[in-house]
């Protein structure tokens, strides 16, 4: 049974953490934001932690999330950013106190890391969607989709892609999220179950070859054949190569994916961009995939 964290009302309070690198920037215009949506909101040691690269050494990181999962009053716990670290601190936290009462977890990019481990460990919903970092450069509709994630409100998408599907219809419960992050995850207790599920898939900076042998490696893993449904979302700020590798993303995945029978749909607005929407990672939704139109909506 997959648990799903009380949704947020207003007057809660949630928290801001850095699991991974450091702030570079003020994030005060995304706590404005949260704020203005009702919730009180308060920031871990980790916001304001510098360690070389990352957000305090892991120690501190993983006491800054632990003193969020272990308080009551805190009903959410926002990732302010990505980059690189989380999986350091993850074997770290303790989910004792946790599992008795879980909260909702936000973010994506690194942060799959976490998210992961909640869904095959815990067994617990998660929501992958914009970080305080993003929200200045977000759209209207990414973030009114965290929001209505976060309070529990209806969520459907629709959009047309640029890059022919595979139509069809499937209904399952939603997993996915940075594919370097989730290729990390195989093999530990932090992988998630992909038997019968519609995952979704993002990345950025990478090269179109290490695209092509993360999926082919979870083809080999057999985590492939057995999806209701496949969501590809952005793939970009693909990094150039000396020698063409002859393939963009999307036509990887559809080779990689040609002989299953599940839908497929392209250009979904998840990952590393502007209209990045919120998905809700273990709850259910039904995912119909046209030619070019395709519409997900959870129930």
């Amino acid at each position: 049974m997959i648990k799903q964290p009380a949704h947020l009302k207003k007057g809660d309070k949630i928290a801001i953490v850095c699991p991974a690198n450091k702030l570079k920037n003020s994030i005060a215009p995304a706590i404005a934001i949260l704020e203005g949506w009702g919730l009180q909101v308060i920031t871990g040691k980790s916001v304001s932690a510098a360690h070389y690269q990352f957000a305090g050494d892991d120690n501190l990181r993983a006491a800054d999330i632990q003193s969020f999962l272990d308080d009551d009053s805190i009903k959410a716990i926002l990732a302010a950013r990505g980059g690189y670290g989380g999986i350091r601190i993850i074997d770290k936290l303790d989910f004792t106190k946790f599992n008795d009462n879980p909260k909702w977890i936000s973010g994506f990019s690194d942060t799959t890391a976490l998210l992961s481990h909640l869904m095959g460990a815990l067994q617990t919903q998660s929501i992958h969607g914009q970080m305080p970092v993003s929200f200045e450069k977000a759209t209207t509709g990414s973030l009114e989709s965290l929001r209505r994630a976060l309070f529990g409100e209806e969520i459907s998408y629709s959009y047309t892609s640029s890059f022919p599907n595979r139509s069809g219809q499937a209904e399952g419960i939603i997993i996915g999220g940075n594919l370097s992050l989730l290729v990390a995850m195989e093999g530990s207790v932090s992988a998630m179950d992909y038997s019968n599920k519609i995952l979704f898939l993002e990345d950025v900076g990478e090269y179109e070859y290490t695209i092509d042998r993360m999926l082919r490696m979870l083809k080999r893993s057999g985590k492939l054949a057995g999806l209701k449904g496949l969501i590809v979302g952005a793939f970009n700020e693909i990094k150039p190569e000396d020698t063409p590798f002859g393939q963009t993303p999307e036509e990887v995945v559809m080779e990689i994916v040609k002989e299953y029978d599940y839908p497929v749909c392209y250009n979904f607005p998840v990952g590393h961009i502007e209209d990045n929407r919120a998905m809700i990672i273990g709850r259910t939704a039904v995912l119909k995939v046209g030619d070019a139109d395709v519409s997900l909506s959870y129930k």
